[in-house]
């Protein structure tokens, strides 16, 4: 019973030094604000011109952006690859975007596991984590890999939605990194072209992994249909 309550106490008050830590500390609010503003504007040139202003900090600006959209389900992670690309080439812009994806899925896998579902609703919603779990159910084991080539299934929300399960962390770990590796890839490859606002762009990607995944669904549902009448 006492161990029960000194870790309610520890997690409030891990929720409460970070609430503290933004109210408080200017600096903090300054910087979490405009990252929040910069990031809705869906557009490279900002993001890049932000990122860029810290000068030599700007590798680790760009890894502590990332790691804060996935936090804050509604910021789009792909302008911070865009950006990475353009800043630092895209072979070590794509190190750089997957290394810090890793870093935030890791943070909601583990946020999910410390914290249980009803704090996560409140992170994501009731009906996304609903949909997730159906989605799980269907896929198994490959649920993750699946998911993260998907491009339209929220990367956040799968890493939350990862945590409330069973499933260890290196699983989730491993199936996280090599499915988002191929996306990563991609935009990478292609984001130091784009400029101004990308939603058109983004757009031709989504329909080119959804065609992607659709492919490699169905070759998997053709062959455990095979296996079935080879069974029978």
């Amino acid at each position: 019973m006492k161990e029960n309550k000194k870790g309610l106490y520890i997690k409030i008050g891990i929720i409460l030094i970070c609430a503290a830590i933004y109210f408080f500390v200017q600096p903090v609010k300054i910087g979490i604000n405009q990252a929040w503003t910069m990031l809705r504007m869906l557009n490279v040139d900002v993001a890049r011109n932000y990122i860029l202003s810290f000068d030599i900090w700007a590798p680790i600006v760009s890894f502590l952006l990332m790691v804060f959209q996935s936090l804050i389900i509604p910021l789009p992670a792909f302008i911070i690859t865009f950006a990475n690309a353009g800043l630092f080439g895209w072979i070590r812009g794509a190190v750089l975007s997957w290394s810090s994806a890793m870093a935030g899925a890791a943070l909601c896998f583990f946020i999910a596991k410390y914290y249980g579902r009803s704090v996560v609703e409140k992170l994501t919603s009731k009906f996304a984590l609903d949909s997730i779990d159906v989605f799980f159910k269907k896929y198994g084991k490959f649920a993750i890999l699946i998911a993260r080539l998907l491009p339209f299934v929220s990367f956040d929300i799968v890493s939350y939605a990862a945590g409330l399960t069973s499933m260890s962390f290196w699983s989730f770990f491993w199936a996280t990194g090599l499915g988002q590796l191929p996306a990563t890839i991609v935009y990478s490859y292609v984001g130091d072209m784009l400029t101004g606002t990308v939603k058109t762009f983004v757009m031709g990607l989504l329909i080119l992994f959804a065609l992607s995944v659709l492919i490699f669904l169905i070759k998997q549902l053709w062959n455990e249909k095979n296996k079935g009448i080879s069974k029978n």
